[in-house]
């Protein structure tokens, strides 16, 4: 249901950047709002994609204290994740794609692995009886799923200023919505055949204690490490594109050239909100599922079906000029 909401709204992202070809999101929103309201809702998704970029960093510092290093102050997976990921980002857009490009086909082997060794431990009884509370958690937990993680793709228009084919968006984001809807129902369900609904609804990281059930033979245990690895791979380029949007966008807002030199002091200022913003990680938690849904739905929606809806009627009245011009 969260894929087929995400449909939709994924394709008015692509029309958006089919409509305006070399355009980034803060271009377009000057372009369709004007210069000084297009500047304030740029300021707006700034802040949108530095407040994701802090969400997904403190949880990759729980992650990594919660994992691995128990006696390690969180601070310093989290500030070694900033320094690879400015260094990442200062590279440029396409050393981010080719490094993701890289890593892509290991975590989906890793995944399909481990699922294969968790088939004994399944238990099919784990999701009966089917909508046993009807169909209402259904959609508010659809609802969540939509807003995170999938329209989060919304943060891909602000550096997809130009794409290789004219009609490449489309497929683009909806081969990945196609892939990552994937990936998430498989683990979902493998958590809850393992886990159980109770205890997989309890535990931060369900995927990660669920691995920890395999066992191959004597000595190959453990393997929980897999999905670890898995995590923070997948967090530190979630973090890396979202520092390069909000350099990207203060950029624009300050009218400075080359974004380059502003990610160190925006990573630096990523480290410390990711660290004042939330108590724990019970009060990071509650924040992701009940209230950034609401949250995130006016930069994941509103603002992009406005942004096209003007884009739209630019459309239609340069064409009216041009059909007037020609003296029809």
């Amino acid at each position: 249901l969260a894929v087929t909401m995400a449909v939709p709204i994924v394709l008015i992202y692509s029309r958006i950047q089919y409509i305006f070809p070399g355009k980034g999101l803060f271009d377009i929103m000057e372009i369709c709002f004007g210069g000084v309201i297009g500047k304030g809702v740029g300021i707006l998704y700034t802040w949108f994609a530095l407040h994701l970029a802090a969400i997904v960093l403190r949880e990759f510092g729980e992650c990594s204290i919660i994992t691995s290093l128990r006696n390690t102050p969180m601070v310093i997976p989290m500030v070694i994740c900033v320094i690879l990921s400015i260094l990442l980002v200062k590279a440029g857009i396409e050393v981010i794609g080719r490094w993701s490009e890289y890593f892509l086909p290991i975590i989906l082997l890793l995944v399909l692995f481990t699922i294969l060794f968790l088939i004994p431990e399944m238990n099919i009884n784990n999701i009966r009886p089917t909508l046993a509370q009807g169909i209402e958690p259904v959609i508010k937990g659809a609802f969540s799923t939509f807003s995170f993680p999938f329209a989060e793709v919304v943060i891909f228009t602000m550096v997809f200023s130009s794409l290789k084919y004219k009609k490449s968006a489309s497929k683009v984001y909806i081969y990945g919505l196609l892939i990552a809807g994937g990936i998430v129902l498989i683990t979902s369900l493998v958590n809850i055949l393992v886990l159980g609904v109770n205890q997989a609804s309890e535990i931060f990281f369900p995927s990660y204690t669920t691995a920890a059930r395999i066992s191959i033979w004597e000595g190959w245990e453990n393997l929980e490490a897999l999905v670890a690895f898995e995590f923070l791979i997948g967090g530190f380029i979630k973090i890396s594109i979202c520092l390069l949007s909000a350099s990207i966008g203060i950029s624009k807002i300050i009218g400075y050239k080359d974004y380059r030199t502003l990610v160190t002091p925006i990573g630096l200022i990523l480290i410390n909100l990711a660290i004042i913003l939330y108590d724990n990680l019970m009060g990071l938690f509650q924040w992701s599922f009940r209230i950034w849904p609401y949250y995130a739905f006016p930069f994941q929606v509103i603002f992009p079906v406005l942004i096209w809806l003007l884009a739209e009627i630019k459309i239609k009245r340069a064409g009216r000029k041009q059909y007037i011009d020609r003296g029809f």
